[in-house]
């Protein structure tokens, strides 16, 4: 599904994020991207959304190569990946419901349906009885669960997420790491670049170390 064919990216002015990096991940997988503050893990994982481009290599899901995607395309790569990363970018002019009702909304979903699909998403993140919230009164835990509920609330069949228990408490961290082995479970290929790897028990891991994959 997605493979990392001798990667480099290299930032202004020549500061090398990644290095030479061959990685494979196969559908339905779930991998664990650790490693120091600095390794790389993030880039790794804009890579594969086309947030970045690759400097040198080629980054290939499901057979098409990202570097080489003309912009127009992006979008709809986009469409069937799931992103929950440090900067959760929620709306907090925006109540809980119509956050998660945004990437539905931009997808020209019906209202009905869309309507169907948020719930579904709060209620699989513990959320359905907080929609008419506004994010500012909820928590940092419950945040990060609004991040993942707007994430996969397009059903996505890949899932990113970069430190997802970064600043959580272990009890909330635990229950976040939980929701992400379930989609796991239903087949959704998840990647999450975490120095908690700890809380992902069973899934295959890789590290990195200033930029190059680790033996």
């Amino acid at each position: 599904m997605i493979r990392f064919d001798r990667v480099s990216k290299r930032y202004p002015p020549g500061i090398d994020a990644l290095s030479d990096v061959n990685v494979e991940v196969k559908s339905g997988e779930f991998l664990i991207v650790g490693g120091h503050s600095g390794a790389g893990k993030s880039t790794l994982l804009k890579l594969i959304a086309a947030i970045e481009r690759p400097t040198g290599g080629a980054v290939l899901v499901n057979g098409q190569n990202i570097g080489a995607l003309p912009r127009g395309a992006v979008p709809y790569l986009r469409r069937n990946i799931g992103l929950v990363f440090q900067d959760q970018k929620l709306l907090f002019d925006r109540s809980v419901f119509d956050n998660v009702m945004l990437p539905l909304a931009i997808a020209g979903f019906a209202p009905k349906e869309a309507a169907r699909r948020v719930r579904a998403a709060l209620d699989k993140v513990g959320l359905l009885d907080r929609e008419k919230a506004m994010p500012i009164a909820l928590s940092g835990g419950q945040q990060q669960r609004l991040a993942i509920a707007r994430a996969v609330v397009g059903r996505p069949g890949l899932l990113l997420a970069d430190e997802p228990s970064a600043h959580l408490d272990p009890d909330t961290a635990h229950d976040v790491a939980a929701i992400f082995r379930e989609f796991h479970q239903v087949g959704v290929t998840v990647i999450v670049a975490t120095y908690d790897d700890h809380l992902f028990p069973g899934a295959r891991g890789v590290r990195l170390d200033h930029g190059r994959l680790s033996a």
